[in-house]
């Protein structure tokens, strides 16, 4: 790991005896040092900076603000406040990311507990934690409350063993909160009334509340009466227990919202609760008096003759998230016709792409979930709808596409059409899935994304592949840093390719693939610059990953059963390989069914 990861430094005056002293050519260097590095954001910057001299090392450390732990097992929490010592932000992950597809037994680890407890003595003065796929219980959001008196923001994403009792704390005890988001967590209802929690008088800070994945219900006078004592407030996600009809109230009492997560975008009866009266409010005239929105998201529940109230807000959209929403091409065409701003779009169908592509000329990120799980060949999403975006919307940098089915040539005109793409993650449904057209291999098309968009530093790859596929990304995706391999691949020689190609490789993420020892051991010269390697359902050996851990030290080769079933092995391989590299050796919570060779 090559950031976040040593001891701390400063200048002025001496720091032993805390006088002031006349600087050494060098010190006066390092001072004026200090006050460059201040204006230096970029991680990857200051990492590069910290790496020059002792000198410029101490400076970058004493000068860091912001903190970002990709690993929390890379680096132990005391190492991290020994040498930054004015932190105001922190950022951990956790578990690897096949954690959500159910790959990791719930019970892995991936505690916040070290790095809180760290953290209360060593940084009074923290403002933000972002925390992402981590174990973070309720004592741990009471010490967040009661150890940094200036806290202002809180998120947590895909999150787990807190609940509401612990956000009771959080938001009663932190009187400068500004952002709380809880995103894709599992919170359990603890019976708490968290809402009515915030301070309960005069107006507040907050900017930011999204509270979609809480399934309990809420207050709703309280929140009614929160965000009316909000006046900064900006983004507003709420759960699937507040009506279209409460919804109406809160964006009358908040017109300054710029984004908004709409719960039940449905009437009280079908929001699980009971209809006050008979009469219908006019739900646009709510929307039309908050056309400072430029991002709707949810949708959890829908009835599609209310889709009319947010045309008033769809000129101005630049992110529409209809992950949730059951409609269909007819009901949403008279949206998107109107969102010629749109830059971010979530889930729909074929002829809603075709849409899209008409009225969305700045679209710059696409996200298209599986709408039913359904793996039938003739599915709502294919290569009609991905053709129809790469032609109409060229200024494409992202794209996550769940499909059916698909085509090289689709994929090729893509890379033609968007070279100005980051991510590609194309996610074809079901194992091993040609071209259904040609029954070709989908090499030519993946090889194209590499060879056009040469911007690219995140690749998912699916379908039918050969060898050859895995040829075209080593040699020419030199830039990519994240890539995602499941349920394909020939022989070892296509893990070969990347391992010797993808120079600036960080995360590689492989499952049910039939890549081997050799595969593996042909990385041994990479893996101490990356973040982690992942293989699961591979044809790893316990022979093969030993072999890595008694070749490389400092890497912590993990090996387990994806169902926490003691061994590790399935038949002749190992079920699941984790490999990263920590600055201080194995971790010390590894569960019983988690082998550390």
């Amino acid at each position: 790991m090559s950031e976040d990861d040593g001891g701390c430094g400063g200048a002025g005056k001496s720091r032993n005896s805390g006088e002031y002293f006349t600087p050494y050519p060098d010190q006066v260097l390092e001072n004026v040092l200090e006050n460059v590095l201040v204006f230096l954001k970029s991680r990857r910057d200051r990492n590069a900076v910290s790496l020059v001299c002792k000198s410029w090392y101490r400076a970058e450390a004493y000068t860091r603000s912001d903190l970002f732990i990709g690993n929390c097992y890379a680096v132990a929490p005391r190492r991290v406040t020994d040498r930054f010592k004015r932190v105001r932000s922190v950022s951990v992950k956790g578990k690897p990311r096949f954690a959500d597809f159910s790959l990791l037994p719930p019970d892995w680890g991936a505690h916040f507990r070290p790095w809180v407890s760290a953290m209360a003595t060593a940084y009074r003065a923290l403002e933000k934690i972002y925390l992402k796929r981590m174990s973070i219980t309720d004592d741990d959001l009471a010490v967040i409350a009661h150890s940094f008196p200036n806290f202002k923001e809180l998120v947590l994403v895909c999150c787990e063993d807190f609940g509401t009792s612990g956000l009771a704390v959080v938001v009663s005890e932190c009187r400068s909160l500004r952002v709380l988001e809880l995103i894709e967590d599992d919170v359990s209802d603890d019976e708490v009334d968290w809402i009515s929690c915030f301070p309960p008088e005069g107006t507040t800070n907050l900017e930011s509340l999204s509270f979609d994945c809480v399934e309990s219900p809420i207050n709703f006078e309280a929140l009614e009466r929160l965000v009316a004592r909000s006046p900064l407030l900006k983004k507003l996600r709420l759960n699937r227990h507040v009506s279209i009809g409460q919804l109406q109230r809160l964006i009358f009492r908040s017109p300054q919202l710029t984004h908004l997560g709409t719960g039940s975008f449905a009437p009280l009866e079908i929001a699980g609760q009971q209809q006050v009266d008979n009469r219908e409010p006019d739900y646009g005239s709510a929307f039309a008096a908050c056309r400072s929105i430029v991002c709707l998201s949810g949708f959890r529940e829908i009835s599609p003759e209310h889709l009319p109230a947010i045309f008033p807000v769809s000129a101005n959209l630049t992110s529409l998230n209809l992950s949730y929403a059951n409609i269909d091409a007819d009901q949403l065409r008279p949206v998107i016709r109107h969102c010629h701003k749109l830059q971010a779009l979530d889930s729909i169908c074929d002829e809603g792409l075709q849409m899209v592509a008409d009225s969305c000329k700045d679209l710059r990120e696409l996200r298209i979930f599986p709408i039913d799980g359904s793996e039938n060949i003739e599915g709502p999403v294919s290569e009609v709808g991905l053709l129809a975006i790469s032609i109409g919307c060229r200024k494409l940098q992202s794209v996550l596409y769940f499909c059916q089915q698909m085509t090289n040539a689709a994929v090729i005109a893509m890379s033609k059409n968007c070279p100005d793409l980051v991510v590609f993650r194309l996610c074809i449904i079901d194992r091993y899935r040609p071209d259904h057209v040609t029954g070709e291999p989908m090499d030519e098309g993946f090889g194209a994304i590499v060879k056009n968009c040469k911007k690219l530093t995140r690749l998912a790859v699916s379908g039918l592949l050969t060898d050859r596929a895995f040829s075209y990304i080593g040699q020419y995706g030199k830039l990519v840093r994240t890539l995602s391999v499941a349920f394909n691949g020939e022989s070892d020689i296509g893990l070969k390719y990347i391992l010797e190609g993808c120079t600036n490789l960080q995360k590689l993420e492989i499952r049910d693939s039939p890549f081997g020892d050799s595969a593996l051991w042909s990385g041994l010269h990479h893996f101490y610059n990356m973040r982690f390697v992942w293989m699961s359902s591979c044809r790893v050996t316990r022979q093969g990953c030993t072999n890595v851990a008694r070749q490389l030290p400092r890497l912590v080769v993990e090996v387990f059963r994806g169902d926490g079933v003691e061994g590790g092995e399935r038949g002749d391989f190992m079920d699941t390989l984790y490999m990263y590299r920590s600055l201080d050796g194995p971790r010390t919570d590894a569960p019983q069914f988690v082998k550390i060779l």
